[in-house]
């Protein structure tokens, strides 16, 4: 990143990190389609050798999310399920995870279905209250791994409170910011260790990319991942490296815009009779209103609701024109799940239940487009 200032926010996503090319001025990292790199001798090389190890491209991704988030080193992983992966394989057998209840079911998958047959035992609670928290606290318990907000309540941990319990009792702190992005929220200033994004969503933000990215707040924890990530091997190729760095120039205005239609629709959604219940931060009634207000810029543009049940959910779904049904989020298009079919459909029913994952509950996921068009879509569909 370039030194002299403090660089704004959106200035930093233009111009932090590796932003352009020192061997011939392009403005754009140059995509290095390459494997391997030319040695003078052996180990006489360019500070590359094999691009598993380290590519220029993915450097300047890795630099560049490093930069917007305030760490110490970034990384750049396959999927967001590798960089989730990669994190735990930082952890032995017989360590203990803490970890948010209502977290995407592809953590939970990997958490209960995968790592635990290597011995690496987790525990879900409700984070957004500190008490869950410290009582499940064990003499193995390594880690706190907190999503906020979640997937797809909208629940909301307190990051500062909870990393200032982690660390009185020698846990590290691993934030998925996925939803919050690096422009509204920044976990690593709030005292987290470890942050990750499916970067998939909103930092590629154009449904173009698979990825996942990372950022740890110590050279220890740099070196220890980055000795996973050479090892597993489960890096992202310079290809889609580059296609999130184009993502990220313009991921400021694109936050700003979703999060003014998003507050559009909330307050139709709420006013709507049709309509059960709204989960959004962002709504004064939301039970964890304020501490969201008080350690992000911005509430987001992920929103669900109940409809009642799984046959009104379909008939939404029937009618909906320009949400497009689908998985993910986080793009410039708005999408519309139901997550107890989708999503999180990998969770046991008698789990989503409890946790209220209800049939009714769709999640939608605002986009770019025309609020007046979307709320008229949302309109039709709910009459």
């Amino acid at each position: 990143m370039k030194v002299g200032f403090e660089m704004k926010r959106k200035t930093k996503l233009i111009h932090g990190g590796i932003s352009s090319d020192p061997h011939t001025g392009a403005v754009s990292v140059p995509i290095y389609q390459v494997s391997t790199y030319k040695q003078e001798g052996v180990g006489g090389h360019k500070g590359f050798e094999y691009s598993r190890t380290g590519n220029p491209t993915r450097q300047a991704l890795e630099e560049l999310i490093k930069d917007i988030e305030g760490g110490t080193a970034g990384f750049a992983f396959g999927s967001g399920m590798a960089a989730i992966t990669a994190v735990m394989m930082l952890f032995n057998k017989g360590d203990h995870v803490i970890m948010t209840d209502d977290v995407y079911g592809g953590t939970f998958r990997v958490m209960s279905k995968v790592l635990n047959r290597f011995g690496i035992e987790s525990t879900f609670v409700d984070t957004s209250n500190l008490k869950n928290i410290h009582s499940e606290i064990r003499e193995n318990t390594k880690a706190l791994y907190l999503e906020t907000p979640t997937n797809p309540l909208l629940k909301i941990s307190d990051i500062e409170a909870a990393s200032s319990l982690a660390k009185e009792n020698g846990l590290l702190t691993i934030v998925d910011n996925t939803f919050s992005t690096p422009y509204w929220q920044n976990p690593i200033e709030l005292g987290a260790d470890i942050v990750l994004h499916s970067a998939t969503k909103y930092i590629g933000g154009h449904s173009d990319v698979v990825a996942g990215l990372v950022v740890v707040n110590t050279e220890k924890l740099a070196q220890d991942l980055h000795f996973v990530q050479n090892s597993t091997g489960g890096v992202l190729g310079p290809q889609d490296s580059w296609l999130l760095m184009r993502g990220i120039k313009t991921l400021g205005i694109r936050m700003e815009e979703t999060e003014e239609n998003t507050a559009a629709i909330v307050n139709f959604l709420t006013q709507h009779p049709s309509v059960k219940k709204v989960f959004y931060p962002g709504l004064e009634n939301h039970p964890n209103h304020e501490i969201a207000k008080k350690q992000a810029r911005g509430f987001g543009g992920m929103v669900s609701f109940d409809v009642g049940s799984g046959e009104k959910a379909d008939h939404l779904l029937s009618k909906i024109h320009y949400f497009t049904l689908a998985e993910s989020l986080g793009a410039v298009e708005s999408l519309i799940s139901v997550p107890a079919r989708m999503t999180h459909a990998s969770i046991p029913a008698e789990r989503r239940a409890e946790l209220g994952i209800t049939e009714g509950l769709v999640r939608i996921s605002v986009g770019l487009e025309d609020v007046e068009d979307l709320i008229e879509d949302l309109r039709k569909a709910l009459e």
